[in-house]
């Protein structure tokens, strides 16, 4: 049994040392973080390179939506990348790596371990089908606990915010927002002033919140389901695209959200036609919004930590006000959120 070896967390650096001119396009800061990641990588005592080329996701709002795809961008980075390491000559041939890109649709679990066979099997021939079926179903089991873990402890804040009648924050952007050296830790410089931070992907999903936050409008026929964006977002194909609308409108809705902030990397496609459908949303409630949209390899540590700083004024002067106008719009608040 080989080794599993990972790179390491992605910063600057690790991009500038390994994948600095790699790039054949110009590209958003996620794509060109993965020329770092795999760089590094070439220089680890390792014979294959995995990097799977990501057609679909898991959501929460499947079955509501018309798909849970991924951006095509960050799907064919794989592709992007290694041309880079092959521009001036082979450097996976060189160091004797062979890199394995699986189509991996993990918004089709019941497909995803044929894909995953079929490219691994040339490489590990004693592996059967059954056996990655069973690996790949014990993968979504771990991820599925991952998340329950998650939404409880988003729940747990929840439920402080409303007992305390204290404010929260909102984070709108992509997954791999979520790694300190992409998102550049801009969630923690708010939780320095006190600010609990809730991310989009990972909100309660009870019942009884639920039927709270949007009852109204589906008793009305505004829309079919607490799940349902076709009220503001028609076309429901991109998973995090879908979720981060979705996310609007729970914060649009939730007093105890008083402000969102919206992350995007420099030159996201998927992210433009959302900017001002998202901004709508969450500023017709009351409810304020702020954007950092053009993170990059760069860290500009001093003018973050300065809209930072506006941004918690702004907080502090306006959220009770905000709260008190929300909760009017609501039925009373259920029991449930103050156990």
């Amino acid at each position: 049994m080989g080794k599993i070896v990972f790179s390491s967390e992605t910063s600057e650096e690790q991009y500038r040392a390994y994948g600095k001119g790699r790039i054949t396009m110009d590209s958003c800061y996620p794509v060109k973080a993965l020329a770092g990641h795999m760089g590094e990588l070439l220089h680890k005592d390792i014979n294959l390179l995995f990097v799977p080329m990501i057609y679909s996701l898991p959501s929460f709002l499947k079955g509501h939506v018309l798909d849970t795809l991924s951006c095509t961008r960050v799907m064919m980075s794989v592709e992007n990348i290694m041309a880079g390491f092959l521009r001036e000559r082979d450097e996976f041939g060189e160091k004797g790596i062979r890199l394995l890109s699986p189509f991996v649709p993990f918004g089709e679990p019941e497909t995803l371990p044929k894909y995953l066979w079929e490219t691994l099997r040339e490489h590990m021939p004693d592996l059967t089908l059954e056996e990655t079926a069973k690996a790949v179903k014990e993968g979504f089991r771990a991820l599925e606990e991952f998340e329950r873990k998650l939404r409880e402890k988003s729940l747990e804040i929840v439920r402080w915010c409303a007992k305390n009648n204290r404010p929260a924050l909102l984070v709108l952007a992509r997954p791999y927002h979520m790694d300190p050296g992409i998102g550049h830790e801009i969630d923690g410089e708010f939780q320095s002033y006190r600010y609990p931070v809730l991310w989009y992907n990972y909100l309660p999903l009870q019942d009884w919140l639920l039927e709270w936050l949007f009852g109204q409008e589906v008793r009305a026929g505004i829309i079919k389901s607490p799940f349902d964006i076709s009220d503001v977002w028609t076309s429901s194909y991109s998973s995090n695209t879908n979720e981060i609308i979705w996310g609007a409108k729970f914060a649009a809705r939730f007093p105890w959200i008083t402000g969102v902030i919206r992350l995007s990397s420099y030159e996201c496609g998927m992210d433009q036609p959302t900017f001002t459908p998202v901004q709508k949303i969450v500023e017709n409630s009351g409810t304020l919004f702020f954007k950092f949209g053009e993170l990059d390899e760069t860290k500009p540590a001093g003018s973050v930590r300065i809209r930072v700083e506006t941004i918690a004024y702004y907080l502090e002067k306006y959220s009770e006000s905000i709260l008190q106008k929300k909760l009017k719009r609501l039925p009373q608040p259920p029991k449930e959120l103050f156990e």
